[in-house]
C-alpha cells in the first residue's frame, strides 16, 4: 500500500447502510481510513467544515439533497470526488464531471474496479469504470439524427470533413456567427464541453 494510501482520510456519502458498511469494509481492509459516513447529501455538505477528509466517495441520488450540488461542494474545498452510482446513463456520468467528480465507478462493478477508481481519486486522476465508460461509448454512438435537426446534421458533416467556421459558413451561405451559435447548440444537444470536443465527435461519427 502506498503512503498516499496510509494517510487518506475517507467521506462515504450514501443514502443505504448496508453500502456504507460494505465500503467501509473494502476501505479500511486496504489501509485507508473512513474518517465519517453520511446518508444524504444535506447532512454531508452540512457537516464539510468539520471534517477532516481528503477524499469521498459519493451515490447521486439522495432523499435529501443533490448528489451534484454535494460533488461541487467538496471539489469547492479541493477534495477529489469518487462517484459511486447505479446509474449507468451517459446524462448523469457527463453531469458528474461537470460537478466536479474525478472518478466515476458503477456499482455493479467488482470491488477490484472499486479500488481502481480509489486510487486513480487519490492521485487526482480521472477515471471511469468499464460499464460507465461503455454508457459513454453506446450514448455517442445512438443516431446522430435523432438529436440534430438538417442543418445542424450539414455543419457536423463539415467540421468532420475538417473546415472551420468560416469555410462553413461559406459553403452553406450563412453568416460565421451563425455556424457559431449552431455549434453552442451541437455542444448542448450532445453532451460536449468545447468546440474542440465538438470537432473530434464529428471526426470520429460524422464525416462522409
Amino acid at each position: 500500500m502506498t503512503n498516499a494510501a496510509d494517510t487518506a482520510r475517507v467521506l462515504v456519502v450514501d443514502d443505504h447502510p448496508a453500502v456504507r458498511y460494505g465500503l467501509t469494509l473494502v476501505l479500511e481492509r486496504e489501509g485507508f481510513s473512513v474518517c465519517a459516513e453520511e446518508g444524504c447529501a444535506v447532512q454531508a455538505i452540512a457537516r464539510l467544515p468539520e471534517l477532516d477528509a481528503n477524499l469521498a466517495v459519493v451515490d447521486l441520488s439522495f432523499d435529501q439533497g443533490d448528489g451534484f450540488n454535494l460533488i461541487a461542494a467538496l471539489r469547492g474545498r479541493a477534495i477529489p470526488v469518487l462517484v459511486y452510482s447505479m446509474h449507468e446513463d451517459a446524462h448523469n456520468i457527463q453531469n458528474s464531471f461537470r460537478a466536479g467528480a474525478t472518478c466515476y465507478v458503477s456499482k455493479r462493478e467488482d470491488s477490484r474496479v472499486f479500488l481502481e477508481g480509489v486510487n486513480a481519486a487519490r492521485q487526482g486522476s480521472r477515471y471511469i469504470s468499464p460499464r460507465a465508460a461503455h454508457a459513454l461509448a453506446e450514448s455517442e454512438r445512438a443516431p446522430t439524427e435523432a438529436r440534430c435537426s438538417a442543418r445542424e446534421l450539414q455543419i457536423l458533416e463539415l467540421l468532420g470533413k475538417g473546415l472551420g467556421n468560416s469555410a462553413i459558413a461559406e459553403a452553406l451561405t450563412i453568416s460565421v456567427r451563425t455556424v457559431e451559435t449552431y455549434c453552442a447548440r451541437l455542444n448542448e444537444k450532445l453532451g460536449l464541453a468545447s468546440m474542440k470536443d465538438l470537432r473530434q465527435f464529428a471526426i470520429r461519427n460524422c464525416a462522409k
